[in-house]
């Protein structure tokens, strides 16, 4: 008779506090944004499926993006009592199961639920695969930048490889189809896990010894900015397929056309990240912060009064700003937060971030019901962008002795 639970029990011990190399983490920040996509590219098709509108079918993916960064707290909780290793073949094997299951309901409320588990699995990777991979303060910024493209291209594949999938089936194979692609790659994730050389961090102690001077205000601007800058980044990747296929109309209104034009703006734009990863290993990311949000607000206006190619161009600059802020953050961490509190600083952060993306849908829905068209919705986002600008003017300038990653890990 097999033991079952010795099975298990075995397979705990070959997982627990172990870690993978760097191309594996950012394959799985690949999968984790690339399936929080599906649903943004197949929700046309889905709302046809259950007699729904676009405007009515993409509120059931609002559960989804709400658990995404809500339950990112939780995941820091249950890596820091366990292990972040173990959270991570959790995520692969979850996130793979829930698409799976929602390529197989049969209601509008059971896709929306199914939306929503895959929410909560995705929720793992950014609390607890990106302290993996800053847990080692090697060129912590250009890591960041090149974990944040691997991040972007999941963003950048969905529109279009779910418009392919689209063209030779529905919306159940773009579910089922990435599903079982992240349920493959999870065994090899596990496969791949290594004994971590660095040393064990040591236990959290109480206040905020161990953190570098200054955080209260560094992490004040780092809020500000994660705040509007989330909002900003939901909407730029949930409704930039769709607003191709409606403004777009010289060029093509064929969804695997605008799939494709999404896909390379999301790609071009999410090689800034490398850039700006490299920059701010070298200039104060203070300055940098201010640039890119400067950025934003003018480009993401622009974006809202073109057409056709005008649109495209004015869409590929406003991506490369929007994507540019992704590294900046997390590095701001890694330099005034000790690897003890990172996981949990990291699950608030993402939270915020995450469910502020979250609120993209149901005010998408409302501008659209209400008569407006999807253009204000990034004239609004221009606005908000203003506050990512005051994030870096609050932003202090530290020195190199107070940089927590300039000492060794702990």
């Amino acid at each position: 008779m097999v033991n079952w639970e010795g099975l298990l029990m075995h397979a705990l011990k070959a997982i627990n506090g172990k870690t993978v190399p760097d191309l594996y983490l950012n394959i799985s920040h690949f999968l984790d944004h690339f399936i929080m996509l599906v649903f943004a590219k197949a929700a046309y098709d889905a709302g046809r499926h259950f007699g729904l509108g676009y405007e009515d079918i993409i509120v059931y993916g609002v559960a989804g993006f709400v658990l995404f960064g809500a339950m990112a707290p939780v995941a820091a909780h249950l890596a820091d009592r366990y292990s972040r290793s173990l959270m991570m073949v959790i995520f692969h094997f979850g996130i793979g199961t829930a698409a799976v299951l929602a390529g197989m309901t049969q209601t509008v409320w059971q896709l929306g639920a199914s939306i929503g588990l895959i929410g909560v699995f995705a929720a793992i990777y950014h609390p607890v695969g990106i302290a993996m991979l800053i847990k080692s303060n090697r060129t912590i910024g250009f890591r960041l930048g090149i974990n944040g493209v691997f991040g972007n291209m999941g963003v950048a594949a969905a529109p279009l490889v779910i418009g392919v999938l689209l063209t030779v089936g529905d919306w159940r194979l773009c579910f089922v189809a990435s599903g079982l692609f992240c349920i493959a790659y999870g065994v090899v994730f596990m496969l791949r896990l290594v004994e971590d050389a660095a040393p064990q961090a040591k236990k959290a102690t109480k206040g905020a010894t161990g953190f570098a001077p200054g955080w209260q205000m560094a992490l004040g601007a780092m809020l500000i900015s994660t705040a509007s800058g989330g909002f900003i980044f939901g909407a730029m990747t949930f409704v930039v397929p769709r607003y191709f296929e409606i403004s777009l109309p010289a060029i093509s209104t064929s969804v695997a056309v605008t799939g494709l034009l999404a896909s390379i703006v999301y790609a071009a734009a999410s090689f800034t990240q490398i850039g700006v990863g490299w920059l701010i290993d070298r200039v104060p990311p203070k300055w940098v912060l201010f640039s890119v949000g400067v950025g934003q607000v003018i480009f993401v206006a622009l974006a809202a009064r073109f057409t056709d190619y005008a649109l495209f161009f004015a869409m590929l600059v406003a991506m490369c700003f929007v994507f540019g802020q992704i590294p900046i953050t997390d590095t701001i961490l890694s330099r005034y937060v000790p690897d003890s509190w990172r996981t949990r600083v990291l699950s608030v952060k993402f939270m915020i971030n995450l469910m502020i993306g979250a609120s993209v849908l149901p005010i998408c829905g409302v501008i659209l019901q209400s008569g407006y068209e999807m253009a204000a919705l990034f004239s609004l986002m221009s606005g908000l962008a203003v506050m990512i600008v005051l994030g870096g003017i609050l932003l202090p300038v530290q020195s190199e002795a107070q940089r927590l990653d300039r000492q060794p890990a702990e």
